[in-house]
């Protein structure tokens, strides 16, 4: 016990022991500044300066935008600007798929290679016709009260409010003798209409032309986009009149009748129709002669 008691003494006397520290002036030996310390003054100073460097350290990493000068430590901007990004591309990726299936639907308008749908004349939209019996048709005795009291009311009624009976009315394009009719069998997804050169070509509808230019095959050839998922297509024209992008009305005159593209037989009008991207049958809705 003796042994350990010594061992604290020194040990003790060495921590408290109090040692001076000189600086000399090396010329003149003169004492510039002088400081006393000991073991255990060092030792606590040294520990708080060192738990003072973990905090301030800790704190600009937590709490202050010097963090990010740290090698290895992301930013807040870079991070959101990379969310920003990964969404950007996102969408554009999506906008990229819409319009490559916009433009492939384009192509196969100029090139005709499409399955075609079956319309009927009264709707753009097949319909199943079922069956119904003379009972169904019957009315009952509440539907003859209620006849009879619309009709006393109508009797005095002098406004009626007028509705039009069809939602969609195409403008002719051009007045002519169909010389080729639509035909699906035979990838004939048009109506060929014989004009004479220069004759006024007119828009259907109102719409935005979306293609305007010059084909090898169709020769000057105009898509527009109509509202209701129309497209019209008019082929072999002398001349345009619009450019891609413009707005049309319903009649304007969009092009020159004529005879271009290595396709033509003769000074005409292919016009074709498409409804949600299937040809249709423009005789149906539109009477060219």
């Amino acid at each position: 016990m003796s042994e350990k008691r010594l061992k604290r003494k020194i040990i003790k006397k060495k921590l408290f022991t109090k040692n001076r520290l000189v600086i000399l002036n090396e010329d003149t030996f003169e004492e510039v500044f002088s400081l006393r310390l000991t073991l255990m003054n060092v030792f606590v100073v040294a520990s708080i300066g060192a738990l003072l460097i973990i905090f301030i350290t800790t704190y600009i990493i937590a709490f202050t935008p010097l963090r990010e000068y740290i090698p290895g430590y992301a930013s807040t901007k870079l991070k959101k600007d990379a969310t920003e990004l990964a969404l950007k591309s996102d969408s554009l990726s999506r906008a990229l798929k819409k319009n490559e299936a916009y433009i492939a639907s384009i192509r196969k308008i100029l090139t005709g290679d499409l399955d075609y749908a079956k319309f009927s004349k009264d709707s753009i939209t097949a319909t199943n016709l079922e069956p119904v019996s003379e009972e169904d048709l019957q009315p009952t005795k509440a539907d003859l009260l209620l006849r009879e009291q619309v009709a006393r009311e109508d009797k005095y009624n002098l406004f009626e409010k007028a509705k039009p009976k069809t939602g969609v009315v195409l403008f002719p394009p051009a007045k002519g003798l169909i010389t080729e009719k639509y035909n699906p069998k035979e990838k004939h997804y048009a109506v060929d209409v014989a004009l004479a050169k220069n004759t006024p070509i007119k828009s259907i509808l109102s719409g935005t032309v979306i293609f305007a230019d010059w084909t090898p095959t169709n020769g000057n050839v105009i898509i527009i986009r109509h509202n209701n998922g129309f497209i019209s297509a008019y082929k072999h024209a002398a001349s345009l009149t619009k450019d891609q992008g413009e707005n049309v009305k319903s009649g304007e005159v969009i092009a020159l009748a004529g005879s271009t593209g290595q396709e033509s037989t003769g000074v005409h009008l292919h016009f074709e129709l498409w409804k949600d991207g299937y040809p249709i049958d423009p005789s149906i809705f539109i009477a060219f002669e």
